[in-house]
């Protein structure tokens, strides 16, 4: 190895061993940073925050097909005046309503929230004056932070919608005053930074069933502030991933041999 080589090794490794001292823990406190503050605009408990917030919306369709007013406490819709007309029945105009006695919960907030605890919980079980000695230690937190932020925010970007059937003999349908006649139903979920109503019409049609559909759909803010943070976050920690990958190509490079399972629970 040329003089020059070596120069560039031993600078590159001193850079490495900057990175494992300095700029890890950096990243890992403005990480840890931003998604507090994302926890506290989550409407429900979650590291510190009290959550139970409550909002309420209006959601309508053109031409005026369908009319629902929300408030939403917590991850539930705790009271919901709905209409909609019967399609193909124009004239006629279904109503009913949800209340605090039937709340219908939106499982897809706690999810996400589930998944933030955890993300932060990774974080909190990093001692701030630890030292990290390989490349491979970083990245085995840092997997774990990228799987449980995409987590929660796939949560809320991909809502898992029931099938039609399941949908009807849900206990949130059963809950409805009045109930729906037998051919209608109604759902209620979180995509991107918008919740969205849809109410669902059954007929046969030549022996076929066919389901028919309206929705309408509303922002909510603290939706889209949740989904900023969790991908600025996601970049970050990427970023963090790109630069270690670079250095794990140099199996020499460690500092010491201390495994990942003495930084993590």
């Amino acid at each position: 190895m040329s003089d020059n080589e070596k120069e560039e090794a031993a600078n590159l490794k001193e850079e490495f061993e900057w990175v494992l001292r300095e700029e890890v823990h950096a990243v890992l406190h403005q990480l840890h940073s931003v998604l507090v503050e994302c926890a506290h605009r989550f409407p429900v408990p979650l590291y510190g925050n009290e959550g139970q917030k409550q909002d309420k919306f209006i959601l309508t369709s053109q031409p005026e097909q369908l009319k629902c007013i929300v408030t939403l406490t917590g991850d539930s819709i705790t009271h919901a005046d709905i209409s909609f007309k019967v399609l193909r029945q124009m004239h006629t105009i279904c109503r009913t309503s949800i209340n605090q006695d039937g709340p219908w919960k939106l499982q897809q907030i706690q999810d996400a929230a589930n998944h933030l605890q955890q993300a932060l919980g990774y974080i909190d079980n990093v001692d701030k004056h630890y030292v990290f000695r390989s490349s491979e230690e970083v990245l085995h937190i840092i997997q774990c932070l990228l799987g449980s932020l995409q987590r929660a925010r796939t949560a809320l970007l991909l809502p898992k919608k029931k099938a039609i059937d399941e949908l009807m003999k849900s206990r949130n349908m059963k809950a409805l005053s009045p109930n729906l006649p037998e051919d209608l139903a109604i759902s209620f979920y979180i995509q991107s930074h918008k919740l969205i109503f849809v109410a669902y019409q059954l007929s046969s049609v030549h022996g076929t069933m066919r389901i028919d559909s309206c929705q309408a759909d509303c922002a909510v803010p603290w939706l889209s502030d949740v989904l900023l943070m969790l991908t600025a976050s996601l970049h970050m920690c990427q970023q963090l991933k790109d630069k270690l990958c670079v250095f794990s190509q140099y199996k020499d490079f460690t500092v010491g041999s201390r495994s990942a399972s003495m930084v993590l629970n």
